[in-house]
């Protein structure tokens, strides 16, 4: 029997060596694509990730017999952490990496199991984040192809490692996938049409000289549609033109759509390029060298995949084909002469959420591009599991 030992991240090197073996595990899968190692580092790092103000990590190593590393993982608190429904504390798990050995995956999780035992938890979650939800949350359990920028890649082999350890499904997150070519169905033209025609409707494409104002549209249509659903909370304009602002260099105006009503904002459909497929060709690194190649392949290999962010109508005006109509507008573009990309994925909505699940569906001919899954495991074997409840 294999030996496997694990080691706290303490030390640079080790903190490097939990960025490498990542690397070292997937080395032959054509899908996996390395993400920059400051995405990962900064998770870690207590100046840069404002979940440390609510909580702490820990990282370890996994070790074999020859001391070389064979896995990793990372567990946290986060009083922040909560799922609508708990009734007792759980924590998190995620950065889950290893050899296709239970043994050595068991140790991983025992060790994540055992430190948050000690800080309180009586449950873990994973694989998530020590953060947001947009990046590093759940495992793929379908749809193994290359991963979107900042979301979880994994071997097919890692649901077999989480499920025999005892790990149940707490939610699946779904990924929705789109031919932007396609023509669209004729009810979206219908739909669109009828909207169109209306003269106090307009759609408008973000100008980036003009962030201040689309940032507090964006704030105004989010808050409407998003805030107080799943824990989410209102956005200020301040917070926006923030998060505008570091987009902005990989912003394509020609996909960052706002509707209005009488110069109201209704509606926002925010995507980005696939960014992934520019990050491929950097290797985790993202040094002035990496940044001049970046923008080489800004120009001249542009992305033809883009990835959608947020899509959200304002509650006065769902079902009433305002959807369709800044999809018919969209599509004016991407299905223009130029036809600048020709796949199109959304990031995922938790099956808890089947309002969201609704207006992804009527987006068009979608299908489920990827789904990933959080997982539990409830230190008490006696306790009753609960999936996560319907929102």
């Amino acid at each position: 029997m294999k030996q496997f030992s694990v080691q706290e991240v303490t030390t640079p090197t080790q903190a490097r060596q939990f960025l490498l073996v990542a690397v070292a595990l997937n080395k032959n899968d054509g899908n996996w694509i390395r993400p920059l190692d400051k995405d990962i580092n900064d998770v870690f790092n207590e100046t840069r990730n404002k979940a440390f103000r609510f909580g702490t990590v820990k990282r370890w190593l996994l070790l074999d017999g020859d001391g070389q590393p064979a896995g990793r993982v990372a567990a946290f608190v986060n009083k922040k952490y909560k799922n609508k429904g708990d009734e007792f504390p759980a924590g998190g798990m995620g950065f889950f990496e290893c050899v296709n050995d239970q043994a050595a995956a068991n140790l991983l999780f025992d060790t994540a199991k055992q430190w948050l035992q000690e800080n309180g938890m009586a449950a873990m979650d994973g694989p998530i984040n020590f953060g947001e939800r947009d990046r590093w949350w759940g495992l793929v359990t379908k749809g193994y192809h290359p991963p979107l920028y900042c979301m979880n890649y994994n071997p097919p082999y890692y649901v077999q490692l989480f499920e025999h350890y005892g790990f149940r499904l707490f939610f699946n997150q779904i990924c929705f996938g789109l031919d932007p070519q396609k023509p669209l169905a004729p009810r979206i033209h219908e739909r669109h049409a009828n909207i169109a025609a209306d003269p106090d409707f307009s759609c408008r494409l973000l100008e980036k000289n003009k962030l201040a104002a689309y940032a507090a549209d964006f704030a105004t249509v989010y808050n409407k549609a998003w805030a107080g659903h799943g824990g989410l909370k209102e956005l200020s304009k301040e917070q926006v033109v923030v998060m505008f602002t570091k987009m902005k260099p990989v912003m394509d105006e020609r996909i960052l759509y706002f509707a209005y009503h009488k110069n109201e904002p209704v509606a926002i459909f925010i995507n980005l390029p696939d960014l992934n497929q520019y990050f491929r060709h950097l290797h985790g690194k993202f040094g002035l060298l990496q940044k001049l190649k970046f923008l080489w392949l800004q120009q001249f290999r542009p992305a033809d995949k883009f990835n959608g962010l947020v899509f959200g109508v304002v509650p006065e005006w769902q079902g009433k084909g305002v959807d369709a109509y800044i999809i018919g507008e969209c599509a004016k573009i991407i299905q223009g002469p130029s036809k600048p990309y020709v796949d199109y994925e959304m990031q995922w909505i938790g099956d808890f959420n089947p309002r969201m699940i609704n207006v992804a569906e009527n987006l068009g001919d979608t299908f489920h591009s990827r789904v990933l899954t959080t997982y539990r495991y409830i230190f008490d074997r006696d306790k009753p599991f609960v999936r996560h409840p319907i929102l």
